[in-house]
């Protein structure tokens, strides 16, 4: 009994959701993050500059978050034009992030949360552990190791750095087409 309990415990140590949510109305959490470039990615260069989409998914070369991110990619004229920055964050690393963007050729910044830091700073639960995906890439078996899995979230972040809108309960295929008409009513 008291192996299991002990147990438990490190296994509850793993989800973090303590962080409170921002909501509708708030100041947008400032963040860094390791982009798919290995370039330090600061929110304060891109806050009150354009529209901010911020989009939290599980991991690259999954199916869901696959069809979430080619829906942005097609949807990126559209979004450019509107003066809206477009970026995606998971726990995966910086490496996998080419991998990912390569191989579905996406036009948008993502994010290497590798310790769950910018999810936490959104309230967005987190799971801390490794978890790897194994999937053929230029006809090689490829390892994607990640070490945080976020839950799928979006934010848009206004002009003024205020959230602007949220969904904590992101449709991975429709989340493009709903945030294009958000973005529409905030012009």
């Amino acid at each position: 009994m008291r192996s299991f309990l002990m147990l438990s415990c490190v296994l509850l140590s793993f989800v973090t959701s303590d962080a409170m949510a921002v909501d509708v109305g708030d100041k947008a959490p400032s963040f860094e993050a390791i982009d798919d470039t290995d370039a330090t990615w600061k929110s304060a260069d891109h806050v009150g500059k354009k529209i901010l989409v911020v989009y939290f998914y599980p991991a690259d070369m999954t199916g869901g978050c696959t069809a979430q991110a080619c829906g942005y990619r097609d949807k990126m004229e559209s979004f450019t034009a509107d003066g809206v920055e477009v970026v995606g964050v998971s726990g995966d690393s910086a490496k996998n992030h080419r991998i990912f963007k390569k191989a579905h050729q996406l036009n948008f910044a993502l994010l290497a949360d590798t310790d769950g830091k910018v999810a936490k700073a959104f309230g967005v639960p987190v799971t801390l552990g490794e978890k790897t995906v194994t999937r053929e890439i230029d006809g090689v078996e490829t390892d994607l190791l990640r070490t945080a899995t976020a839950k799928r979230w979006t934010f848009v972040i206004d002009r003024d750095g205020n959230i602007a809108y949220k969904d904590s309960a992101v449709n991975a295929k429709q989340d493009p087409a709903k945030i294009e008409e958000v973005i529409k009513s905030l012009k």
